[in-house]
Parts: C-alpha cells; structure tokens; sequence
C-alpha cells in the first residue's frame, strides 16, 4: 500500500489520492472505488448460457440486427462491419473507452451473435459473427 505523508492512500490503479476512510482494500492492494467496481465488472463472452438466453430474450422481442443495442454498442458493432474486423485496441482508442469497458461491450455483441472473435496471423481480430 501506497502511503503519503498525510492520511491519504494512493489508489494502485488509477493513482489517485484517497483519504484513508475511502479506500477498498483486496489482497493487500488499495483501490478507490471506481477501479474496484470496474475490476470486478467483467462480462465473459464466451459464456453458452448468456447467447441462449439473450438470443430467447431477443426473438421473443421481436428484436433483430441492432435492434436494442445502446448507440455505443451500434457504434461498436458498424466499425467492426466496416473494417471486416479490428482488434480490442483499437476499439478502446477509437471510442475513448477502457480495455475492460472494451471487453463489456465486445461480451455483450458476441451473446446477441453480432461479432465473434478471430485469431489471425498478428492477432486476434473482432468481427461480424457471420464471417
């Protein structure tokens, strides 16, 4: 832990300056409370059960393609159709997003059966599910 001359801690991710009564310790590191929110919000995608679900979840919606999807994931989801595929970094940079926020939204297109992942020759790749 990370301590200042005062009665702040510092946060291990983020390195901001949290007085003592605000910190959220986890195995002996220090975290604010964003960074410890975010650290444990993380969406698999490769997860059966989510796709089944949300795939029932959106016929009987009657919701198809984009339909239901937040104009960030719609964003998300035209770069990729327009690149014919991009890689996770490339998304976090474009739309201003964390790697893990990154991660989110790549987890929850993937369950909708929009994009998939695809390991090429330099890396791995996300594009349309039906390519």
């Amino acid at each position: 832990m990370a301590e200042g001359k005062t009665d702040q801690v510092i946060c291990e991710a983020c390195g901001c300056e949290l007085e003592r009564e605000d910190r959220i310790e986890e195995d002996g590191k220090v975290f604010c409370e964003d960074c410890y929110i975010a650290s444990h919000h993380k969406i698999k995608a490769c997860n059966p059960w989510a796709v089944r679900s949300k795939k029932l979840f959106r016929e009987e919606a009657g919701l198809e393609g984009t339909d239901g999807l937040t104009d960030l994931q719609k964003e998300i989801y035209e770069f990729i159709v327009s690149k014919g595929g991009v890689k996770h970094e490339e998304i976090a940079k474009k739309f201003g997003i964390s790697p893990q926020e990154t991660e989110n939204q790549f987890a929850l297109l993937r369950h909708c059966e929009l994009a998939k992942g695809q390991k090429r020759s330099d890396g791995v790749y996300l594009v349309p599910f039906d390519s």
